[in-house]
């Protein structure tokens, strides 16, 4: 009996079926940004006018966030990638506890409500562990934005000073330039009186998607993509129709697997900038990458170990660092990958040792000397990047694995089974 019958017979979990060993070749289609969309929809919270997103990826954390809205009051309606939404009529500024902690995005609910509403009452945030990703940056913007905000037992509650019914404008220095703390400042700063400025600032492009999108409602934002952003306040911010960016961690996770499975692929549609280090690292692990406006094809050839660090935007990003790791433990040589983003985002070495790769784990940095075969077997991702990474990991292993860890899967990528069995994989969903 093969390893994916017997495991097959025992668990009722979630799992993909996984045949490796087959190449790849057509197209794979990118869909829009998870951590873009995210955001976005949480500045719908800004306006009482409609705002239209499309290129919205079919995600459970992007329902999961709509759920969130719901029980504020904010009516929704997805068909396709498009969804529509409605805040003309919030009802609450504290979204239940049950709904929030396991979404770490619906955090960034607390910056739009406490600009158009003057409280929020949020829990503290949830989503994958791999790291503490405290929220101390985003409580101490919105206090300069003259908040007054109190952490107690587990909740989040800020509320404006004073009788002025806005927030007050500042210059805000962030220690780190963290990206969700960019992006909770920004969305409290658009409605705030006077002229804001964020300096070190996180350059990531969901923050420039989030600046463009709220100066097409009417934001007067500067800088944003650079250190320095400067946010000039509007007294009320109107509708729009907004489509989000291409998923960077997507297409690069398709490169990813064209390279490790030696294939020949296309991926479109993708901004080519967004993907400057992982092109890089391609390149120097052996790859032939041809760009051509919005799409990007890879052409692998022996592939060879290379370093990588973790690193904030333009730098090599925390979310392929698994994925990444896939691929180096099939290269030839030795290769070295720091993790300097989160300090608990290895999980998926002990599952990848598990198929035969060889890795030694120091703290954060991992030491891999590269097989020249993967054996299936059955394998967990324990968050969604690592979930991710045991999927590529099975493409390029030699008999059928199993990869359990769907509900983090599922978060961060839309019909990924559909769309590799679309260029030639050969990977079964069974849903218990």
């Amino acid at each position: 009996m093969s390893i994916a019958a017997k495991v097959s017979t025992r668990t009722k979990k979630p799992h993909l079926e996984i045949q490796g060993g087959f190449q790849l070749s057509g197209d794979l289609k990118v869909s829009g940004a998870k951590n873009s969309a995210l955001v976005l929809i949480t500045a719908a919270l800004l306006t009482e006018e409609q705002v239209c997103l499309s290129n919205v990826p079919e995600l459970t954390d992007i329902k999961a966030i709509t759920d969130v809205l719901g029980t504020m009051g904010v009516k929704s309606s997805y068909q396709g990638d498009v969804l529509q939404l409605q805040a003309d009529q919030i009802c609450h500024s504290d979204p239940p506890y049950e709904l929030v902690n396991g979404l770490r995005a619906s955090f960034f609910c607390i910056g739009p409500l406490l600009g158009r509403l003057g409280k929020a009452k949020i829990p503290l945030p949830g989503g994958c562990r791999i790291g503490a990703r405290p929220v101390v940056e985003h409580i101490r913007g919105l206090k300069a934005l003259g908040a007054l905000v109190n952490v107690e037992h587990g909740v989040v509650t800020a509320s404006l000073r004073g009788t002025s019914g806005r927030l007050k404008a500042a210059p805000i220095v962030f220690d780190c330039p963290s990206v969700g703390a960019t992006e909770t400042v920004l969305m409290a700063a658009v409605l705030a009186e006077g002229t804001s400025t964020i300096e070190n600032a996180a350059q990531e492009p969901e923050v420039q998607d989030l600046a463009n999108m709220l100066n097409a409602m009417g934001a007067r934002v500067r800088g944003a993509g650079g250190p320095i952003i400067t946010i000039e306040g509007v007294e009320t911010l109107h509708g729009c129709n907004y489509s989000v960016i291409p998923d960077r961690i997507e297409a690069g996770t398709f490169l990813i697997a064209a390279a490790i499975t030696r294939s020949k692929i296309r991926v479109s549609p993708v901004i080519p900038d967004h993907l400057n280090a992982v092109l890089q690292k391609l390149r120097d692990a052996g790859c032939s990458i041809e760009i051509n406006k919005q799409a990007i094809t890879i052409t692998p050839g022996e592939i060879h170990g290379v370093d990588i660090t973790t690193q904030p935007f333009p730098g090599f990003p925390t979310d392929l660092q698994a994925p990444f790791m896939a691929l180096l433990v099939t290269a030839k040589g030795t290769s070295v990958v720091t993790e300097k983003i989160y300090e608990n985002r290895m999980q998926h070495v002990a599952e990848m040792q598990r198929m035969g790769a060889s890795i030694r784990l120091q703290g954060n940095t991992a030491v891999i000397e590269g097989v020249p075969q993967l054996s299936a077997a059955p394998v967990r991702g324990g968050d969604l990047r690592a979930a991710a990474a045991m999927v590529l990991a099975s493409l390029a292993a030699k008999g059928t694995s199993l990869v359990e860890g769907l509900d983090h899967l599922d978060r961060g990528y839309a019909f990924l089974e559909t769309k590799l069995n679309g260029a030639g994989s050969h990977i079964i969903r069974y849903q218990n």
